[in-house]
């Protein structure tokens, strides 16, 4: 009798504090929990309720903080830098999967001019543009789009096999330039330059192996192994349309190559949107032999230096500050060891990482009710865009930031104000890590540079080489330009400026190389780099 009494009594207990709950502003839905997981107890008297928080908000937002960013902090970034830049070294010289260098030895000379015809073909949209470069001296307008046309691609498109794609391709490019075609009397091929963001192995450039795409597209399934330079010059000849392609450039080279031709301090570029990436130019003899395989008669006469596609998300194994968070994403990747700095960094991951740290909060402290809804626990289910507005958010009552959550977990109960601060906080330590990673990246190649160009100056100078000069010119240098883009990068709160300090903050502690390290946004950076590359080929020809 005596234990049913008692179980009674613990009943009533559980009522009143879910009743208690519900008065202190917790919804309807949450008071009913709270009641109906106590009365558990009454399988066994001394029976815990089965959410109750093992730890407070503030106490895993400190672990997470220390986790998160600890190891940034004192000379740590420093030290990641300096690891960072021996893998860069090792990349140069043995891996053939990243430090690859591009045929693009020419940086622009900034006095290119003319009307050029580019094409950027990425994974949602074709666009076609007539690009007008005006020369370094026009300032505020050294280029401009004369004309351009976008083309989504959708499902039906990527589904498109073979010469299909390609024709689809040829179909706009003539759409968009007939008008020019017409007008132009001679009877010279038109030259394209053409940002493509898919894998090809570069043979020159003008031309390369296509691989397969990725991303859903099927145009090069049948396809594999021929010249996409030559591919859309037969269709486009197909179409009546005379075009020579003669450049092509991944994003992370166009968006080098458009910010040089407005700025000459420009050596490096950074993509941070969806992935990233980083190119650099850099000395020729750095790199090894065997990763520039077979090159044109006279390049190497002509070049000293290169920009290099560093593939930079494939860097950081044994040395990345990976979490118990880190670990439980990597676990459940197709690849989990591919591009592990990537994984830490990049907008495809952000909103990840933020769910699972999340997820454990709400198990551990109690926020959001207690209560992790069945949408949440699936995987990439909050994504970084949700995320970045949530951070965004500084007015008091956070209505936006709360609404955009509720768009992404509608079952769950309404957050509250503080549930929601204490997942900004940890959204913010997310992407401020991800920051300083970036940072290292930049700053250890930016010392990479100046370390392999003084190495490269003592063997020009023995050798009485011509590159002298422009070796001297390099290391005189006194601000380093990083042009950028990306969704990230460009628009994620505060993670520009974050990346901005770090860099600062690790020259001002390295007190070795002198300059500094500016980013600087390079907009429409596709289609203007695949014409500046497009136009100091031309001028390359006329030389």
């Amino acid at each position: 009798m005596q234990p049913l009494i008692s179980a009674m009594t613990t009943l009533r207990q559980a009522f009143a504090a879910a009743l208690k709950s519900l008065l202190r502003g917790k919804s309807l839905i949450q008071a009913f929990l709270a009641f109906w997981v106590s009365p558990t107890v009454l399988k066994t008297q001394n029976a815990q309720p089965r959410d109750q928080p093992s730890r407070t908000i503030e106490d895993f937002l400190k672990e997470a903080q220390a986790l998160l960013l600890g190891p940034s902090e004192g000379d740590g970034l420093k030290e990641f830098a300096s690891k960072l830049k021996l893998q860069f070294r090792e990349g140069l010289s043995s891996n053939p999967d990243c430090m690859l260098p591009s045929y693009n030895y020419q940086l622009p000379s900034g006095y290119e001019r003319g009307q050029f015809l580019a094409l950027d073909v990425g994974g949602s949209t074709l666009r076609v543009a007539l690009i007008e470069l005006r020369s370094r001296g026009a300032r505020g307008s050294e280029s401009g789009i004369i004309r351009m046309r976008s083309f989504p691609i959708d499902m039906a498109i990527k589904n498109l096999e073979g010469m299909d794609f390609f024709n689809w391709m040829a179909d706009l490019i003539l759409e968009t330039v007939a008008e020019d075609v017409k007008q132009d009397s001679s009877e010279k091929p038109l030259p394209m330059g053409l940002a493509w963001s898919f894998p090809i192995e570069q043979t020159s450039l003008k031309g390369g192996v296509l691989r397969n795409m990725g991303k859903g597209f099927l145009a090069a399934d049948a396809l594999l192994g021929q010249d996409l330079g030559d591919v859309i010059q037969a269709a486009c000849k197909g179409k009546g349309l005379d075009v020579e392609l003669a450049a092509i450039v991944n994003d992370s080279t166009a968006t080098l190559l458009s910010q040089a031709y407005i700025n000459e301090a420009t050596r490096f570029s950074l993509i941070l949107g969806t992935g990233v990436n980083i190119a650099a130019h850099l000395p020729i003899p750095i790199i090894s032999p065997k990763k520039y395989g077979t090159r044109p008669d006279g390049w190497f006469d002509k070049a000293s230096h290169v920009v290099v596609n560093t593939e930079l998300g494939m860097f950081g194994e044994g040395i990345l500050p990976f979490t118990r968070w880190d670990r439980i994403l990597a676990a459940s990747h197709p690849r989990p060891d591919f591009q592990p700095l990537e994984y830490l960094v990049s907008g495809f991951y952000l909103g990840e990482m933020t769910r699972i740290a999340l997820v454990e909060a709400i198990k551990s402290t109690g926020i959001f009710g207690g209560v992790v809804p069945p949408s949440m626990s699936k995987l990439y289910s909050l994504d970084t865009r949700t995320v970045s507005t949530i951070e965004a958010d500084a007015t008091p009552s956070l209505s936006k930031a709360i609404a955009a959550f509720k768009q992404c977990y509608p079952s769950l109960p309404e957050p509250t104000t503080s549930d929601v601060r204490a997942l900004q906080t940890i959204a913010s330590y997310v992407s401020r890590r991800s920051s300083s990673i970036v940072a290292a990246s930049l700053f250890a190649l930016w010392q990479l540079k100046s370390e392999t160009e003084t190495e490269y100056l003592k063997d020009l100078i023995a050798a009485g080489s011509a590159f002298v000069p422009e070796t001297e010119a390099e290391l005189r240098l006194p601000r380093t330009i990083v042009s950028f883009n990306g969704s990230v990068i460009e628009n994620y709160p505060d993670y520009l400026t974050n990346t901005q300090k770090y860099i600062d903050d690790l020259i001002t502690a390295d007190g070795g190389v002198p300059g500094s390290i500016d980013l600087v946004a390079a907009k429409e950076s596709s289609l203007i780099g695949a014409a500046v590359a497009l136009a100091c080929a031309v001028e390359g020809k006329a030389n």
